[in-house]
């Protein structure tokens, strides 16, 4: 009797957990973009409500605001996105606790350190991206953002005038007013100026002027058809004065020469130049990175709600560890800055705790008996087994 076909046996191969994978990193750049919405508007806002009093108070040019907008908003990323690393991965891991996601996946063998591959292929990208705004782009922004506020800071006093607003001049002896401005004819409508001059304030107004330059450099602010008042009213020898061409002297602001910041220098000038507090800056760069990757993988085991409480706990915990991280390692770099901590513990003593932390809690998570369980069941003498060895329980009726 012939045999009947038969199909060749398949051996079976290891989950690849494709899915899993799709689906964490999905929702974790989800929630990212989400926090960093969230955070960087307030950057934003918070920084342009302080340029916006600089502009009104004089310290800077209106039209230089949205320039060092964007400088400042460039240099506070790396943080920004340190931050959104974690709450991204945060909020994540702790939906599936709440969502009892987490009991499925264990029942499926799927165990927690099985969690950090996905981790790492959502963080190692924005760690890179961290490193390059942290030691090039970021200290490019305020190297870029110091230039800008020089130039604006030496622009004469004519040319920093707004229309509608009053301007007064860096010597504190002259306000400008302009209503309107022709760029293609280069003239300005209806101007006001009031000026000092030999002890007397005088007050000039125009329908029209102009700026002038002469062959030697000198500039002039011309006026046309305007009138000049003098003294004060109510006196003698109070002037009124008729003109066609009034020429007021504009003075000239020498360009500011101000030492670059260190938080301004690149990298590759801190490590020519290493004194302590180059040093300390360099440390920071460097250990915004590390710091980003660190607390992506305590996001892991810092996660874990139960789900029969709230998560509100958890999260706080979980935050306030990331600032005491975040300020320790302030604190290492100014120690380093000051010459009382050597630069190579400064660097990668913080990160080392943070890392046996790290280590600790996932030991916590993954320990089927916890270390407290443990001693005291040292101090008793009960021994402590997993069942593993236990004997089978006896059948009812006294069987086997």
């Amino acid at each position: 009797m012939p045999d009947y076909p038969q199909t060749p046996r398949i051996k079976s191969k290891p989950p690849r957990f494709g899915l899993f994978h799709r689906a964490l990193v999905g929702e974790f750049v989800s929630n990212g973009l989400l926090v960093f919405a969230v955070l960087f508007g307030i950057v934003v806002v918070s920084q342009l409500i302080r340029l916006l009093g600089d502009a009104v108070g004089g310290r800077i040019a209106v039209d230089g605001v949205l320039a060092l907008l964007g400088f400042s908003a460039m240099s506070y990323l790396p943080v920004l996105f340190s931050i959104c690393l974690f709450i991204s991965i945060l909020l994540t891991l702790s939906r599936c606790y709440r969502d009892s996601e987490m009991v499925v996946w264990f029942s499926s063998g799927v165990g927690l350190t099985h969690w950090i591959r996905p981790v790492l292929w959502y963080a190692l990208p924005v760690v890179g991206v961290i490193a390059l705004l942290s030691l090039a782009l970021s200290p490019w922004a305020m190297r870029k953002a110091e230039e800008f506020r020089i130039k604006l800071e030496s622009r004469d006093e004519v040319a920093t005038a707004s229309t509608g607003i009053f301007r007064e001049s860096k010597k504190d002896d002259r306000v400008y007013f302009i209503e309107n401005v022709d760029v293609k004819s280069n003239r300005v409508g209806n101007i006001f100026v009031q000026s000092e001059q030999n002890g007397k304030m005088g007050t000039m107004v125009a329908k029209q002027g102009f700026q002038e330059s002469l062959p030697n450099g000198d500039r002039f602010l011309v006026l046309l058809n305007g009138t000049r008042y003098e003294g004060i009213p109510g006196q003698r020898d109070y002037n009124i004065v008729e003109f066609e061409r009034y020429a007021m002297r504009i003075d000239t602001v020498p360009v500011k020469q101000s030492t670059p910041e260190r938080r301004s220098l690149s990298t590759p000038e801190l490590w020519r130049d290493r004194t302590a507090w180059n040093l300390a800056e360099l440390e920071w760069r460097l250990g915004l990175p590390i710091s980003a990757a660190i607390v992506a993988l305590l996001a892991i085991p810092m996660s874990y709600v139960n789900p029969r409480a709230g998560r509100s706990l958890n999260l706080i915990l979980a935050i306030v560890l990331y600032m005491l991280y975040s300020n320790t390692i302030s604190v290492t770099n100014a120690w380093v800055g000051q010459g009382k901590l050597a630069p190579g513990i400064g660097l990668w003593g913080v990160h080392a705790v943070m890392l046996v932390v790290t280590g600790l809690m996932f030991y916590r998570r993954l320990a089927l008996f916890p270390l407290r369980r443990r001693s005291a069941a040292g101090r008793t003498g009960t021994p402590v087994h997993d069942g593993a060895d236990a004997p089978p329980p006896a059948l009812p009726g006294g069987g086997a």
